[in-house]
């Protein structure tokens, strides 16, 4: 592999015209990576927020490049949005002396799982794991069928490990919703993870109303206090809200391994 001190890496986000807290952990992650000194440059660049997908490259003056997608699943902005504005003939693409390695998505990582558990029971720390219900809120979409999958597949991993009652997933546009949580979930105690990259305007105003803890949408993640109630009494059962699984610390270390673990291949 390509020593990593004479690369640039490049990371990918989404970002927001409306949510000044969107782009927040991918450029904390960013910054984190950067303190570190693996790379000889380290990048952010997103779809609504400068600097642009399409304008990245021309930033970095690194002749190797790893990019890696800071999104949840594999869906159509990491598979179709991101190669089309940075020019990318797909996970490997060299041009004018240069070699662009375009990695798995950060959401794709091993690591997720135990991230999950980890949030879960941080956000709930003394409910009995054999009364609690687990849930697990991703979008979904009719764009692309892996923003929902992406959700469940976690479910089934984090099921096999009996660390709670049940686990489901939930979605904000498609069956099951998650404003039907207090349906579809049996224990008294209920704890919600939005399967998420940032604190954006879904897990901050549009989740919490869903989930019948706030009445209107409220403030910013970064000046609301929505995550600092728990437990709700909510539906006769305890309900526990955590933050975006995306803005852990440990995201840095994901993104790194999905650099590190490139495979180029064969041409």
């Amino acid at each position: 592999m390509t020593d990593l001190k004479n690369s640039a890496l490049v990371i990918a986000g989404h970002g927001s015209t409306q949510n000044p807290d969107s782009s927040a952990p991918t450029r904390v992650h960013a910054d984190e990576i950067r303190r570190r000194g693996i790379f000889s440059e380290v990048a952010c660049c997103f779809w609504k927020e400068e600097p642009y997908y399409r304008d990245v490259l021309g930033m970095v003056k690194s002749q190797e490049v790893f990019v890696v997608p800071n999104f949840i699943s594999e869906g159509y902005f990491a598979k179709t949005v991101i190669p089309r504005e940075m020019a990318l003939d797909g996970p490997l693409t060299r041009r004018g002396g240069r070699t662009i390695r375009y990695c798995e998505p950060a959401g794709n990582h091993a690591r997720m799982t135990s991230l999950l558990i980890a949030e879960a029971r941080a956000v709930a720390p003394d409910v009995p794991p054999a009364e609690t219900s687990l849930v697990i809120v991703g979008h979904g979409t009719g764009r692309d069928e892996n923003s929902a999958e992406a959700a469940r597949k976690q479910v089934r991993l984090i099921a096999k490990t009996g660390d709670f009652a049940e686990v489901l997933s939930a979605y904000m546009e498609e069956a099951p919703l998650i404003a039907e949580w207090h349906v579809i979930t049996t224990q008294p105690n209920v704890v919600v993870i939005p399967f998420f990259i940032s604190d954006g305007l879904h897990s901050y105003q549009d989740i919490p109303v869903l989930l019948g803890i706030a009445q209107e949408p409220g403030k910013a993640a970064s000046q609301s206090d929505v995550f600092k109630h728990n437990p709700h009494n909510v539906c006769d059962r305890r309900l526990y809200y955590g933050s975006a699984i995306g803005t852990d610390p440990g995201f840095a270390d994901i993104i790194l391994d999905q650099a590190a673990a490139f495979v180029d291949p064969v041409n």
